[in-house]
């Protein structure tokens, strides 16, 4: 009976063993499902102190071990401190936080954060200043006060947040990323856990109205496929593979290097996202990789507008969480679209004409392509504009001629999309650029060239493809006259691929001159010559698309 007994109770143990694993792993593989509520996100709202930071750490194998609190008093922001590398270990910060108007006789509320391994007041020579700082968990340091008007000062802080890399930005108003990393038993820099913290309210955003300059012009930046990574990235295919000898090459610190150069050299008045921002595969936490696209953007107070590619929504974040990251961003422009419309980041927005009128002088239709074929047996590769996103454009477009025809000069239409038109696979057409590998267009083709022509839109540029930069002409079939322009922005990024001889990142630009109608577009590259305008030429004169060596 003893024996039976031993026996039974190892055959449970072991059951409860193995299905405490089975749960590791299932959250690792499908570490997208805690995500999808994310409890930190909606939470940084006026009205709340923070009166407490801790971390718990647990093994998630043992029953006895948890990493929650009292969720009626402590929100656990819901970011696993090691990124779900752990086999067994699992670490989350939480804060505790009150209304203002909730805080009792007594109540503390914190100051100031530091991290570090010993009390940062340890040098001061008032023992009282030393008795300042609490100690927490993960070389987390407090001040707390209880004084009334502590909570109203501006100092308390209001929010807290976990990024995670050596190179973590935080491009929100108010927030100060902390230099140092938790303490934290963890590996490579990628896996480093730094907390954000913000002080204050947030700032009320409003959105930025973009305009034509007081010389009538206006310049878009067209930053294509950046797949910025959790952590500083590797690079692929880079050239040269050591930008100085001996330098090693970190995919994203160059990336960035490179997006920072043309922002300041070439002062672009809009900056459009087209996807690939995120490299999901290596993003475990996309926010981080997300805020370090948009730290120079939000730096230099430029506008900007995203739209997403196949990668972005591949790390923990879905589409929809990371439009409404973006839409809360400070110079964002970007929106989410209409819920009933397949896709996320199905909009447009209006450039305003120079000096104080109203009226549009160009607009911006910005599209989800979505990420891979839903009918793989039969059209295999990569997902397609849908009919109801084709009818949205075209409705939309038709109701806003009547307002366009308010604009005293000639208006001017242009589309950004991720994955190319099946178009862009037509050899005979007239192409300049780089067409170094075959274009990755979906294979049914839903007919949006044909509404973009109708709709008198002048060019389309998309990315996907890296190392293609070509920009092609597509001709009217009944009179052969140029109806459309259909660009490559080129790979910028150097987390993602860029093989197939010797490929260097670039970046397309597309400058406006709206006093004689003339847009002319052309590249800038990372290595080389640097400050040459590659392929440069003019794409459309008069409002209306030209061909090569035409002129209006």
């Amino acid at each position: 009976m003893t024996r039976r007994l031993v026996r039974t109770g190892c055959q449970l143990g072991f059951l409860v063993l193995f299905a405490c694993l089975l749960v590791v792993v299932l959250d690792n593989k499908f570490r997208v499902l805690p995500a999808a509520i994310h409890g930190h996100l909606p939470t940084h709202h006026a009205g709340f102190i923070v009166t407490d930071v801790t971390l718990t750490s647990c093994n998630v194998i043992n029953v006895f071990s948890s990493c929650k609190l009292d969720p009626d008093r402590w929100h656990r922001i819901e970011k696993d401190l090691y990124l779900n590398t752990g086999w067994t270990s699992r670490a989350y910060l939480h804060f505790e936080r009150k209304r203002e108007e909730d805080l009792a006789e007594g109540d503390k509320v914190v100051v100031d954060l530091k991290i570090s391994r010993f009390n940062p007041g340890a040098t001061d020579i008032s023992p009282d200043k030393r008795d300042d700082w609490e100690p927490r968990p993960g070389g987390i340091w407090l001040k707390r006060t209880a004084e009334r008007h502590a909570s109203d000062s501006g100092k308390a802080l209001t929010s807290v947040d976990v990024l995670f890399g050596a190179d973590a930005v935080d491009p929100r108003h108010n927030w100060e990323i902390k230099d140092t990393p938790l303490l934290l038993d963890s590996g490579t820099e990628a896996q480093e856990a730094r907390l954000s913290i913000r002080r204050g309210p947030p700032p009320k955003l409003t959105k930025p109205i973009p305009r034509i300059n007081e010389h009538g012009r206006f310049k878009i930046m067209q930053a294509a496929d950046l797949h910025l990574s959790t952590g500083l990235g590797k690079c692929r295919d880079a050239v040269p593979e050591e930008p100085t000898p001996g330098q090693k090459c970190d995919a994203d610190p160059r990336t960035l290097a490179f997006v920072e150069k043309l922002l300041d050299e070439e002062k672009p008045d809009l900056v459009v996202l087209s996807g690939d921002e995120v490299n999901g595969e290596t993003s475990p936490d996309a926010q981080t990789a997300l805020f370090k696209a948009i730290k120079p953007l939000v730096d230099r107070k430029i506008p900007y507008v995203a739209i997403f590619g196949n990668h972005d929504d591949e790390g923990d974040l879905n589409r929809q969480q990371l439009m409404e990251i973006l839409e809360e961003l400070p110079y964002s422009m970007s929106i989410a679209g209409p819920e009933d419309i397949d896709g996320v980041g199905n909009y447009y927005i209006e450039v305003l004409g120079r000096g104080k009128t109203s009226n549009s002088a160009l607009t911006l239709y910005l599209l989800d392509t979505h990420s891979y074929s839903p009918d793989e047996r039969q059209f295999r590769g990569y997902d397609w504009l849908k009919p109801n996103q084709i009818n949205w454009f075209r409705d939309t477009a038709q109701g806003l001629k009547r307002k366009h025809h308010q604009y005293t000069h000639m208006h001017m239409n242009m589309a950004f999309i991720h994955i190319p038109l099946p178009e862009y696979r037509n050899s005979n057409n007239y192409w300049k650029g780089n067409w170094l590998e075959p274009p990755t267009a979906p294979g049914f083709n839903s007919g949006f060239k044909d509404a973009l022509v109708e709709e008198n839109v002048l060019f389309v540029s998309c990315g996907h493809d890296h190392v293609n930069d070509y920009c092609m002409l597509e001709k009217d079939e009944n009179n052969n006259k140029p109806s459309l322009w259909m660009c490559y922005g080129g790979g910028s990024g150097f987390g993602g691929y860029g093989g197939y001889g010797g490929y260097v990142r670039r970046m397309r630009f597309f400058d406006f001159d709206m006093g004689p109608g003339r847009v002319v577009t052309y590249k800038r590259v990372e290595w080389g010559n640097t400050e040459e305008r590659v392929d440069e030429m003019m794409i459309v004169d008069g409002a209306t698309v030209i061909g090569p060596q035409e002129k209006h």
